[in-house]
């Protein structure tokens, strides 16, 4: 969250972010927590499995690995996950992120490696014919109104919002994922739009690591985008064509706290530090469970903001309860579920040392009341923020996180967004995405 502000953003635009977060988080505006819900989870206004999945009930088999020792990549794919139920949530993250890439998905050599590292070895063929058609289905949506695809303007991007564990056992797993993608490109004069999917994985225990096996998508539940934010045009997303920005990377690694693990000392470290701040504050139990807050809060924050930020967030949770007529199990007098979710679309390293690192995140949030308020209908917000990191106790602290301008794609085409009460099927804890 935002602990403070950062001195080179201008005060007209920071004091219009607090406003505009404050609208959509439904609390009058002024005030360290209007400041506070201006930093991350901003937007609370108003398929079948393509195979058996494996036992629900079966535990993990081995401990978390640290975030900075434990996933790596291997030509440019996420590996080494732990055998955990996380760990399977990462991976399965992980492999949809890559698959829905830009080079993914223009660059035919770079695709035939990534997929001859993260599938199984018996699919590793099917996977080949699947990515390539999935690669000629893009075509159309990376072009944008341009005549032919430009690898290096095209705009791919996927964010996590709910990953759920279907089955799990210790040769296999099952997760089903709510994404938010953005396609386009950011030459021409068309805006790259939004699409929601719904995509289950199914993974297997091979070589020590998560494989991907299958997956099946269709689409997700639509969340419509609020109505304050305009799309932005098609060059203002220079800044997320490949060469700029990066996809998040989740590891899914967690220590005895059941938050994640030290990161590693270095760059990567840092962007993942920024990642698992911003998701974690877009946890519905930020609002609802003080413990779980302070706890958090006391893994994400450095020292010398702790209390400030203990304070301003608690303040910010109260305020959006009262507000929602939210009691502290998550649920209204009638049953309605808050739902809130961040999802890291793309990072953007601003500095870096080894004592302090500033990292920007395009972020995707929904936000609202599942239930049979439409007023309260779950809605998503895009925003870029800039989170400040220090190195502090051997992982990297939180010290700021400041909203800048939005960057909004076009809303779904053709697509009408759910109702509200369909948003419950991607609340709770179980539902929560793995971290980075």
């Amino acid at each position: 969250m935002p602990f403070r502000s950062r001195r080179n953003v201008s005060s007209s635009k920071a004091s219009g972010a607090r406003r505009s977060s404050a609208k959509l988080w439904g609390i009058a505006a002024g005030g360290a927590a209007a400041v506070t819900a201006a930093g991350v989870v901003v937007s609370l206004t108003t398929g079948t499995p393509p195979a058996a999945a494996p036992s629900a009930s079966a535990p993990a088999h081995s401990a978390p690995q640290a975030s900075g020792e434990g996933v790596r990549e291997l030509h440019g794919v996420p590996v080494g996950y732990s055998h955990t139920r996380s760990g399977a949530k990462a991976a399965a993250a992980n492999y949809v992120t890559l698959a829905g890439s830009s080079r993914f998905l223009t660059d035919e050599d770079a695709r035939h490696r990534s997929v001859a590292v993260m599938a199984a070895k018996d699919m590793a063929g099917a996977a080949v014919k699947k990515a390539d058609q999935a690669a000629k289905d893009a075509v159309g949506s990376l072009r944008g109104d341009t005549s032919k695809v430009s690898a290096e303007k095209a705009i791919a991007r996927t964010g996590v919002l709910s990953a759920h564990v279907l089955g799990f056992d210790a040769h296999g797993a099952m997760v089903r994922l709510w994404t938010t993608t953005v396609r386009g490109s950011a030459a021409g004069h068309a805006t790259p739009k939004t699409g929601f999917q719904s995509v289950t994985v199914t993974l297997t225990w091979e070589s020590n690591d998560w494989k991907l096996k299958d997956s099946s998508a269709s689409t997700g539940l639509v969340a419509p985008i609020d109505v304050r934010q305009a799309s932005n045009v098609p060059g203002d997303f220079s800044d997320y064509v490949p060469a700029a920005a990066e996809d998040p990377v989740l590891s899914g690694a967690e220590d005895r706290s059941g938050f994640p693990a030290p990161y590693g000392h270095d760059e990567r470290g840092a962007r993942a530090a920024a990642v698992s701040a911003t998701m974690l504050y877009g946890d519905p139990r930020f609002f609802t469970h003080e413990d779980w807050r302070h706890r958090m809060l006391s893994a994400t924050a450095a020292s010398s903001v702790l209390h400030s930020v203990t304070s301003d967030t608690d303040s910010t949770a109260r305020l959006v309860m009262e507000n929602r007529g939210v009691g502290a199990d998550g649920t209204t007098a009638d049953g309605s579920e808050l739902i809130t979710r961040t999802a890291a679309l793309a990072t953007r390293s601003i500095s870096y040392s080894n004592q302090a690192a500033s990292v920007e995140l395009w972020t995707a949030s929904v936000g609202g009341v599942a239930g049979k308020d439409e007023t309260q209908r779950p809605q998503v917000a895009f925003l870029r923020m800039t989170v400040d990191l220090v190195w502090e106790d051997g992982t990297w602290k939180t010290t700021a996180v400041t909203p800048s301008e939005p960057l909004v794609p076009s809303p779904p085409a053709m697509q009408e967004a759910d109702p509200a009460d369909s948003f419950a099927n991607v609340g709770g804890v179980g539902n929560a995405p793995a971290t980075a």
